[in-house]
């Protein structure tokens, strides 16, 4: 039989402790709901970002998102880095109102991951007269002294439906 190597032994009170410390530790903070006021916060950006669509008013819609060269949207089209590039995006893919059309936000998840950042996760649907469309979304945002604001959209459109 052969010895045990030295670094077994050496090794065994770290592997105890982190067992120890994974098992007592608490559930990791994206775990947790958003509080009142920051889940409040957040639905009024997305409130006032609805509203400001509704209007036509993309630059209204616009104040929700962080007004930084380090804002990032990702779609289809590939990442758009910087507030200014994404406000091109809109304008151009979204000409007039009724291009436009209503949006409805739906399905809101909002989950904490630090007191200064949550991730909110949804749906949205435009009702336009050229045809519905609609997706979901993943929004990642960050508390600043103005207030919350997305400093990153993750949005896709779903296939239009096929009738059988």
């Amino acid at each position: 039989m052969s010895p045990k190597p030295v670094v077994t032994y050496l090794l065994l009170p770290f592997l105890l402790g982190a067992i120890f410390v994974a098992a007592t530790a608490k559930p990791h903070p994206a775990s947790e709901k958003a509080s009142d006021t920051d889940r409040a916060a957040i639905l009024a950006v997305m409130t006032t970002q609805q509203n400001d669509w509704n209007k036509g008013d993309i630059r209204g819609f616009m104040g929700g998102y962080w007004n930084s060269p380090d804002l990032t949207f990702a779609g289809t089209r590939g990442f758009t880095r910087g507030w200014q590039p994404v406000l091109a995006r809109y304008e151009k893919s979204y000409a007039d109102k009724a291009a436009m059309g209503t949006l409805d936000f739906s399905e809101l998840e909002i989950r904490q991951l630090a007191p200064d950042a949550a991730l909110v996760l949804g749906k949205w649907h435009l009702q336009r007269q050229a045809g519905d469309v609609g997706g979901i979304f993943t929004l990642v945002f960050q508390k600043f002294p103005e207030g919350w604001r997305i400093v990153h959209d993750h949005t896709t459109q779903s296939p239009p439906e096929t009738k059988q």
